[in-house]
């Protein structure tokens, strides 16, 4: 967790103790995780946000990209049993709207985007690189059981960074999404084990 979250930790440290409230016409609307994109991506952020906010967004948004990026090495693979190749459309179609929707909280909070963090390897559920490369190189039925391993790990890093969000975080849209977060990929780890045993 500390390699994993130096870099926004550096940034938000002097956050701790004090808010910024960003103001907005409309309230954030529900988001659909487990089921499709988000209603709103570019949906703005309501109320106050402290250090615990800020650091998770910025966390979250490269945790979903090597999501989406371990979706596509699925999805571009022959042979993959279809309902693996179903989840991984589905986690690619919700994380993408939601990352596009953190970038633009930080935005909002005159934050600088987590894009090109680094030190993330294994982080909270992150995969390494001989992990990505594993995923890569493999075939068929092979690639989608490596996929559904690696995926319920990131999952499980996803929901307990989640959790923290919930103990310490402030801002209410941030912390709807971290509890969509945990209900979602709670649900999609029970599909993913239940396709492990069939396979």
């Amino acid at each position: 967790m500390t390699a994993f979250a130096a870099a926004p930790l550096a940034l938000v440290l002097a956050l701790a103790g004090c808010t910024t409230t960003v103001s907005s016409d409309s309230g954030m609307p529900g988001m659909d995780y487990g089921g499709g994109a988000s209603s709103s991506p570019s949906a703005t952020v309501q109320g106050e946000f402290n250090a615990a906010d800020s650091t998770f967004t910025m966390m979250m948004i490269p945790h979903h990209q090597q999501a989406i990026e371990m979706s596509d090495m699925i999805l571009a693979k022959d042979g993959v049993d279809q309902r693996v190749r179903d989840l991984a459309q589905q986690i690619k179609d919700a994380q993408g709207p939601e990352i596009e929707m953190m970038e633009r909280w930080l935005d909002e909070w005159g934050m600088p985007s987590s894009a090109g963090m680094e030190g993330m390897d294994q982080g909270d559920g992150m995969m390494s690189d001989d992990d990505m490369t594993a995923l890569e190189a493999a075939d068929g039925p092979e690639a989608g059981r490596l996929y559904l391993e690696q995926m319920v790990e990131h999952h499980q890093g996803a929901i307990e960074m989640a959790q923290d969000e919930l103990d310490d975080g402030a801002n209410p849209g941030v912390l709807a999404l971290a509890q969509q977060i945990i209900t979602s990929q709670t649900a999609e780890i029970a599909t993913m084990q239940e396709l492990l045993a069939q396979l």
